[in-house]
């Protein structure tokens, strides 16, 4: 479902350095796949609210206020409350692979809790968003190119931008980078989707896999 607006800076091409792996296009990948996987799981296990699509929480937040369903709208006001919290620790931190770290750690609590049914629905999207914001916060970049890591409208946008704006090899592969992002968001959805349905709560271990390998790739170059 894609509902988030792009940001008015995504023709921006930004400065790229080659000592930072957690700008390669394999990092940016396996974390928007995350992004896409935890979306569908929120989505189909924990009451059909989102832990990444808050432009999607705040849509179904006031059609339902609009129709007096007071109930059913406070259920997408924690995430986007989480979502803003982890925002803004990220951006304080300005560590991201210590962000990373943390994500791993909010979605493995939320995993040990929802197994041990000791967590309600309400609380495990806060968690997971809460964790998603640190990631969402943190990654911003894939090789030169501005990208959001926990949805695709934007980097739609991005990837017509390059195609349209400019002729040169560049754009070109500006383009491709940013479709591969894209296609990784939707091979996610479509992973958590099918997984969610059977396996239920215990599906989370695959994302949490998916950010470890993050973390995996970004190690120094010193220590490859």
């Amino acid at each position: 479902m894609a509902m988030e607006a792009a940001s008015p800076d995504f023709a921006v091409r930004a400065p790229a350095r080659v000592d930072l792996p957690e700008q390669s296009l394999a990092v940016a990948c396996v974390l928007t796949m995350s992004g896409g996987f935890l979306d569908a799981f929120t989505w189909l296990s924990l009451g059909g609210v989102f832990a990444n699509s808050q432009t999607g929480n705040v849509v179904f937040f006031g059609m339902n206020v609009a129709v007096g369903n007071w109930r059913e709208a406070a259920h997408h006001v924690p995430p986007i409350l989480a979502f803003l919290t982890g925002a803004w620790v990220a951006s304080r931190a300005k560590a991201p692979l210590l962000c990373l770290v943390g994500e791993i750690a909010a979605l493995a609590a939320v995993l040990a809790l929802l197994l041990m049914h000791r967590l309600p629905g309400p609380l495990a999207i806060t968690g997971i968003s809460f964790g998603v914001a640190l990631q969402t916060a943190s990654f911003r970049q894939v090789e030169h190119w501005k990208y959001i890591s926990v949805t695709v409208t934007g980097n739609f946008l991005r990837a017509i931008d390059q195609l349209t704006s400019n002729a040169d090899r560049e754009a070109a592969h500006g383009a491709r980078t940013m479709i591969a992002v894209c296609l990784m968001f939707l091979l996610g959805a479509i992973v958590g989707g099918g997984l969610t349905v059977r396996l239920g709560a215990i599906s989370l271990i695959f994302p949490i896999s998916l950010l470890v390998s993050a973390l995996w790739l970004c190690r120094p170059l010193r220590f490859r």
